[in-house]
């Protein structure tokens, strides 16, 4: 007599089902009405395996947890860069238009790391410039020493920068009080200073600077003027220096000048247009050889960097930093990844009896390979969505508490999360590759 033909109840739990069925294909009975066709499509597998990781959410939370760091430090790294880039390249733009830069010392000297300079540029060069090249509009000599500065009872560290004149065309500063420094005060060494805005604050507090008397190493200067509001340029803070006349710096503050003039770190030069770029670049350079003496261009002791160099070279430097912090932050990708793979190995022990139990009812090898590397997969990318939400939190927090305008792009976004992902598909292929190998058989004497 044939057996019943009993279909199990509708919505027993999976492995009954597998253990019923198992048991009647034991028994060779026509499975027609008791086996469906398990030859599971995609929809299925991917079921399936959002079932397994929900049921076990605090490991695969753990499991996520390298992908939502590697994921986040990759986005908060590159948005960190890219911030830091457009920060330097607004400093280097507030310089001033259409300036050039002439640095004393060989190009190639400096490039090696080379302290020594054959001849320093002096304020002699700046005059030359500026009354001989006609390319050029305004020229400021500029030198920058250490000094401590002193009112009343009260002492701060700053820059003490001696100038001329024309240095706050060229630099195109504004005052907010008081005037700047003046070519009379040039040619008396006029002990007069004009203060960074900050500075000003810390010293007089409510007071009125213009007029008061401060001393900068121990010499006393009277305040004519008080900058605006200028943020750093080129490594120097101009809201926290003084500046003084740089003919006073000489001979009242370094107390010394070479046997060609009085020495200037560098000059600062405004062309008249972008055009005339290349041609006041020229002419200084032939200017200055021929004030120098040289005669072979290889033993130029200067150099002149126009602003497009400068932010050509900023933007070079600033690429490559990025790409390191994105390499050194993707390391964490890498070990989320190798942890995805061994809890997935953890995994195929714990579930051996349901992967032969699947097995022996007709699933088949690309059955079980597909459903783990789909678990990898949904692990990876849960992970990589999670942790670019935070990585673009930590970006907006470093634009509130940080002068770079951080920011992460799309295409950068979309890359962190493909990549996550292929690292899960990559990592999740041996442990998929190991379940669907396992012999059923073996895999059932555990029950």
């Amino acid at each position: 007599m044939p057996a019943t033909k009993r279909a199990p109840k509708k919505g027993s739990p999976f492995v009954l089902n597998v253990v019923i069925n198992s048991w009647v294909y034991s028994r060779d009975i026509d499975l027609w009405w008791a086996l469906p066709t398990l030859q599971m499509d995609f929809r299925e597998s991917l079921k399936m395996a959002v079932k397994t990781l929900t049921a076990s959410k605090l490991r695969s939370g753990l499991t996520m947890l390298g992908i939502i760091i590697g994921n986040a430090s990759v986005i908060s790294m590159v948005g960190l860069g890219e911030g830091g880039r457009r920060y330097i390249n607004e400093q280097l733009q507030s310089l001033g238009p259409n300036i050039l830069f002439i640095v004393p010392g060989n190009r190639e000297t400096r490039e090696l790391g080379g302290l020594e300079i054959t001849r320093n540029l002096v304020l002699a060069d700046a005059e030359a410039i500026a009354e001989q090249v006609p390319s050029v509009i305004d020229v400021a000599a500029e030198n920058t020493t250490p000094g401590l500065i002193t009112f009343l009872n009260r002492n701060a560290n700053a820059s003490v920068i001696g100038t001329n004149p024309a240095f706050i065309s060229v630099r195109n500063f504004t005052t907010d009080q008081g005037r700047f420094i003046s070519e009379l005060d040039m040619q008396r060494t006029s002990a007069v200073t004009v203060l960074g805005n900050s500075l000003a604050e810390r010293l007089f507090d409510d007071q009125v600077p213009l007029g008061q008397s401060l001393r900068i190493n121990n010499i006393t200067f009277e305040v004519v003027g008080v900058l605006a509001v200028q943020g750093s340029n080129l490594g120097v803070n101009y809201d926290d220096a003084v500046i003084i006349p740089i003919t006073t710096q000489a001979s009242r503050i370094v107390g010394r000048t070479s046997p060609y003039g009085i020495e200037v770190g560098f000059i600062s030069a405004t062309a008249r247009d972008a055009e005339s770029m290349q041609t006041a670049e020229f002419q200084i350079t032939n200017l200055l050889r021929l004030r120098h003496g040289i005669v072979n261009p290889d033993e130029d002791d200067f150099f002149i960097q126009n602003q497009d160099t400068l932010l050509t070279i900023a933007d070079t430097i600033t690429s490559a930093l990025t790409l390191m912090l994105a390499a050194i932050a993707s390391i964490s990708l890498l070990v989320g990844g190798i942890g995805i793979m061994n809890i997935m190995l953890v995994s195929v022990r714990e579930r051996t009896q349901e992967i032969g139990l699947r097995k022996a009812i007709g699933a088949s090898h690309r059955d079980i390979l597909v459903q783990f590397l789909i678990e990898a997969i949904i692990l990876s990318a849960v992970g990589g969505a999670m942790g670019t939400l935070l990585g673009v939190s930590g970006i907006g927090l470093l634009s509130l508490f940080t002068p770079f305008e951080a920011s992460a792009s799309v295409g950068v976004i979309v890359i962190a999360v493909g990549v996550s992902g292929s690292i899960g598909l990559f990592f999740g292929v041996i442990p998929a590759r190991q379940a669907a190998k396992l012999d059923p058989i073996v895999a059932l004497r555990s029950i």
